[in-house]
């Protein structure tokens, strides 16, 4: 079948194809026309509130204001912590676009020395997203200002004009009190709180500032400010005041804390003095120690190297995490273990300077011997024999059952992260952890404090307080409304009494620490030396010209006054070689609690002859290390 021919194009048939596309065309744009304007009622009319919030908001920047933290307070409401008006500059990590650039402006701006440096760009590498990063604390004005200027140029610095944390007694508080700072990566997932990446906010970090923190920290507030493009402040639009945490309040006395850490002086050791009547922790000071103040600015890598470093731990807090033999300071306890066993205090033995046991011989400190000895002689004179002879036939568990009693291996309820307690050791003890037997070696060890015997100085000074007061003390750190009664011991009261008796004449009479007598009238102290051997005879326990390490600890526990007992105190020297380094440190503390100005007088001379202050000789031992010389300080004991 033929193709059928197509009808022939004309002019006419041209203009009602074009007529028809027009049409087409038109009606699509004019129904795009009609969805835009559509679009744009409901943007402008509808859905308008959330647009001009959003638009608010590339305008108007709102940030949280730390809270002030709250104060730590001594029991008479001096600070111990406080806060103080601080310029500070940080920098925000996500916002830091130039690093080297920003970096070599800020340590000119701000004269930041090569430690600094290195410990900002440690943080840095280490931080996350937008957790601030602190540049430096208590800037100049002029620094403040001279940053504030340059602000455009410098994406990722963050001035801010807020509070800091001050200490005001420094590293005398160090390891009681603890420090703040800055939360890092795991607390602040961990949280997921915004506070957490806010310039300036900061957290406890050890001791009281940690345990505290949910009752120190405070609420924070809020400011709403105006800012450009890049993010200069134009003018602040709106506040909301933050709440400042709670005061908490504590035992302690803050002056009492201060002259037992500057007594200590050089000497790395610790001072814990307790209220007899009430439990009352009077003062916990461990030296060396660290300044809170430098933690909680930002320490810099140097002077933590420093700290760490040091042979003499100053990192560590020795009233409870420090473990030491207990020495002689123990025979008062085993004296009333040996009463309360049945043994009467008349009962003697002979010295001759050592006591055989078995294949070896247990020698006294003595060696000439101290003749007849009973029980009180065996105290205040501190013969090893005598206990040596009596701890045989009355047996380690009733020994070890009136150190529990006295507080040896008690872990007490401190608020504090953590704590030492220790080992009173006893035949099932030794059982369980090593899986041998008791011997009669290791109870005439035990019974002067030695062997497996370790405790720290808040328990040698619970042990004071209880043989003072024959009541069951507790320490006590804040000054809580709702304790417990204190509950006796129900010691009889001539075994009580020929104790403190016995160690009233180791200060007062025939005894071995003679030269601890306080220099006040009518005031009479009770002790108790103990000398702590640490190593094997042959390298050496006392004597100056031992080296540090190898010296024995010197002990000494007290309480005063002996007739009426307000205070107990214990004081550990390591290394001291003897009990004489420790009671005239307690001496001295003690005199403070009577008679200030004596005492004043005492350390001001004390002090003198070390060459200073606390922070002036940490000063210059920091200096001294930085440039790779020895440690100017005579060593202690020297």
């Amino acid at each position: 079948m033929p193709r059928q021919k197509r009808p022939p194009i004309t002019e006419a048939w041209r203009g009602i194809t074009f007529t028809r596309r027009a049409l087409v065309v038109g009606g699509a744009q004019a129904a795009v026309g009609v969805a835009l304007a559509a679009r744009m009622a409901y943007i402008s009319i509808i859905d308008n509130d959330r647009y001009v919030l959003e638009s608010e908001s590339n305008r108007v920047n709102l940030t949280l204001v730390p809270p002030r933290r709250g104060w730590i307070v001594d029991r008479n409401g001096k600070a111990m912590a406080n806060n103080r008006v601080s310029l500070r500059i940080d920098i925000i990590p996500d916002r830091l676009h130039d690093k080297d650039f920003v970096l070599g402006q800020l340590e000119t701006l701000l004269n930041l020395d090569g430690d600094t440096m290195q410990r900002i760009r440690r943080d840095l590498k280490s931080s996350s997203g937008f957790q601030p990063v602190a540049v430096k604390e208590d800037v100049s004005e002029a620094e403040y200002a001279s940053v504030l200027v340059r602000l455009p140029d410098l994406p990722g610095i963050a001035p801010a004009r807020g509070f800091a944390r001050y200490y005001p007694t420094g590293a005398a508080v160090g390891h009681l009190i603890g420090y703040v700072g800055a939360p890092n990566a795991e607390e602040y997932e961990e949280a997921k709180d915004p506070l957490y990446i806010t310039p300036g906010f900061k957290i406890g970090k050890q001791a009281l500032e940690k345990y505290f923190e949910p009752v120190l920290r405070g609420k924070p507030g809020a400011r709403r400010v105006e800012v450009t493009a890049r993010g200069k402040v134009v003018r602040e639009l709106s506040t909301q005041p933050d709440v400042q945490g709670q005061t908490v309040q504590l035992t302690v006395d803050a002056d009492l804390q201060e002259y037992a850490a500057r007594r200590l002086g050089p000497e790395s050791g610790s001072v814990v003095v307790i209220d007899c009547l009430t439990g009352d922790v009077l003062a916990m000071a461990s030296m060396p120690s660290f300044d809170p103040n430098s933690f909680s600015s930002g320490i810099g890598v140097a002077e933590y190297k420093w700290l760490s470093q040091n042979d003499h731990v100053p990192l560590r807090n020795k009233t409870l995490s420090g473990l030491y033999p207990a020495g002689s300071t123990v025979k008062p306890m085993v004296a009333m273990s040996f009463l309360e066993a049945g043994l009467p205090a008349e009962a003697t033995t002979f010295c001759g300077g050592g006591l055989r046991v078995g294949n070896r011989v247990f020698h006294c400190w003595n060696r000439r011997g101290h003749g007849q000895v009973n029980m009180a002689k065996g105290i205040y004179q501190s013969c090893d024999v005598y206990f040596y002879h009596f701890a045989q036939q009355m047996g380690m568990d009733v020994i070890a059952a009136m150190g529990k009693r006295l507080g040896l291996g008690q872990k007490f309820p401190l608020p504090v992260p953590s704590q030492s307690y220790g080992t009173m050791p006893s035949p099932d003890w030794k059982m369980e952890k090593y899986g041998r037997p008791w011997t009669i070696a290791d109870t005439v060890n035990a019974t002067i404090g030695q062997g497996y015997v370790l405790v720290n100085p808040t328990q040698l000074a619970v042990m004071a307080s209880r043989l003072a007061t024959g009541n069951a003390l507790m320490p006590h750190l804040t000054r809580d409304a709702n304790r417990a009664p204190i509950q006796s011991l129900g010691f009889a009261p001539d075994h009580i009494g020929l104790v403190r008796e016995a160690m009233n004449q180791v200060v007062n009479g025939a005894g071995t620490a003679g030269r601890a007598r306080l220099p006040i009238e009518d005031v009479k102290m009770a002790g108790k030396t103990g000398t702590a051997q640490v190593v094997s005879l042959s390298k050496g326990r006392g004597g100056m010209g031992v080296p540090w390490k190898y010296r024995d600890h010197g002990l000494f526990i007290a309480f005063a006054p002996f007739d009426a007992p307000r205070y107990a105190a214990a004081v550990v020297i390591e290394h001291g070689a003897g009990s004489s380094s420790a009671y005239p440190v307690a001496r001295d503390v003690m005199t403070f609690l009577f008679d200030r100005d004596k005492a004043m007088a005492a350390l001001t001379e004390y002090e003198a002859g070390w060459g200073g202050t606390i922070e002036e000789r940490m000063a210059r031992n920091f200096a001294a290390w930085k440039a790779g010389a020895a440690q100017p300080d005579p060593e202690p004991g020297a």
